[in-house]
């Protein structure tokens, strides 16, 4: 039996029929809320969060597959720009050459995208640098490894403990693509071309060694030499940083791809007043730890602190993608910037969620003259109308130290 559970991200609750064992499984999963539905057995209540993606579990020995999907109230196109502009600011899709919108659904855009920008990065063939390498050789090349030849061959000439750096195609760069290349053919939902496509790029990495599951990426640097590479690379980090699933539990195999919404919507918003405000001859600082004790044993790390031109403290700001709520932001959102607010001396700070059904808004707080602006960004609007907002965030930012509390609030 094969069934596919349709669901929309902080969406109410819904009632589904599930095998006892893949409900459990999606209960101890961070995916969705889960629990057993108590007026109807054999079926499970299911609420989506900020996790937007798809993950499937097959029960091979019941016969059973069912794939939860989970769709993102924004539209696939807009989450791809988001996603572009916090991995590369200057505009990962401006040049034509992947097109998302296509596709409905996350995890098949996101392969398409991945597919088309690894065979750009390959079309001059495989990129090629040196690594360092060592082994044991017949002959000499490099340099000799004299403690370990003494320590492994003591009283032996031949084989010799050697170091040396290969020129070679088994680099960082294309064992990062080909990793990606192998995460999404396992994924389920790629559609048959794509996945004909993935298996191609496959074929041409295949001199990329295979990185281990659970270890850290490799270390790569932009340089002008590996300048085709980048847009590439930074979707491919974008895949193996996702959160992700593929494992068995309980006799389970779940195979799955998920976004965090919140921290995508945190990357974009943060990045992008970084690099407003660094034309503005700012410099901002994201996850920077600061502390709220005189002590230093309670740590803080907003999202955002920017820093004038002569390196004065000038805003805080923490970025919250939040679901539309009866009650409007959330207080204890407020109570957290306002500890940051303290702790930094900041005479304001800002809140920014993405749009729900709350006004913008501006909070002084008793006996402390501290204000606290709540900004809400449209995600349903156009590239350009989303950042003139951001821009406008940047205004306010920067004139904080003051104007914060006199300069009106675009509404």
């Amino acid at each position: 039996m094969s069934r596919v559970v349709e669901l929309v991200e902080h969406a109410p609750a819904c009632s589904v029929p599930l095998p006892e064992g893949i409900g459990r499984a999606l209960a101890v999963g961070d995916m969705v809320d889960a629990a057993p539905d108590p007026h109807l057995p054999g079926r499970w209540s299911l609420r989506a969060g900020s996790k937007v993606g798809a993950m499937t579990f097959t029960d091979p020995g019941a016969g059973t597959r069912v794939t939860v999907r989970v769709t993102s109230k924004v539209p696939v196109a807009r989450l791809f720009y988001l996603l572009g502009h916090a991995l590369k600011p200057d505009g990962i899709w401006r040049d034509g050459s992947v097109d998302v919108a296509e596709h409905r659904d996350l995890l098949p855009a996101l392969a398409h995208a991945v597919e088309r920008q690894v065979d750009r990065a390959l079309r001059q063939g495989l990129l090629q640098g040196y690594r360092a390498a060592e082994e044991s050789s017949l002959v000499v090349r490099g340099r000799i490894r004299e403690s370990e030849q003494i320590r492994r061959r003591f009283g032996a000439t031949l084989p010799v403990e050697v170091a040396f750096d290969e020129f070679t195609t088994d680099i960082a760069e294309n064992r990062i693509l080909r990793a990606a290349v192998e995460r999404l053919l396992r994924l389920p939902g790629v559609t048959a071309e794509v996945r004909r496509r993935l298996h191609h790029q496959r074929a041409r990495l295949a001199d990329a060694a295979v990185l281990v599951r659970g270890q850290p990426l490799p270390a790569w640097r932009p340089t002008r030499l590996n300048a085709r590479y980048h847009q590439a690379l930074h979707l491919a980090r974008a895949v193996l940083d996702g959160t992700s699933a593929e494992h068995g539990a309980g006799g389970l195999r779940v195979d799955g791809f998920l976004f965090d919404m919140n921290r995508l919507f945190e990357d974009f918003v943060t990045v992008a007043l970084r690099e407003s405000c660094r034309a503005r001859g700012h410099v901002a600082r994201l996850q920077e730890p600061h502390h709220l004790d005189e002590a230093a044993a309670i740590r803080i790390k907003p999202d955002l602190v920017l820093y004038g031109p002569g390196g004065a403290l000038r805003a805080v700001v923490d970025a919250k993608y939040k679901a539309e709520k009866r009650e409007g932001f959330p207080d204890a959102d407020l109570y957290q910037m306002l500890a940051y607010c303290t702790a930094l001396g900041l005479p304001a700070g800002h809140l920014v969620y993405a749009k729900g059904n709350a006004a913008h808004a501006a909070h002084t707080v008793r006996h402390a003259g501290i204000v606290i602006h709540q900004h809400a960004l449209d995600l349903d609007q156009e590239p350009p109308g989303l950042l003139a907002d951001i821009e406008e965030v940047a205004d306010l930012l920067i004139g904080t130290p003051f104007s914060a509390s006199k300069r009106p609030v675009r509404r």
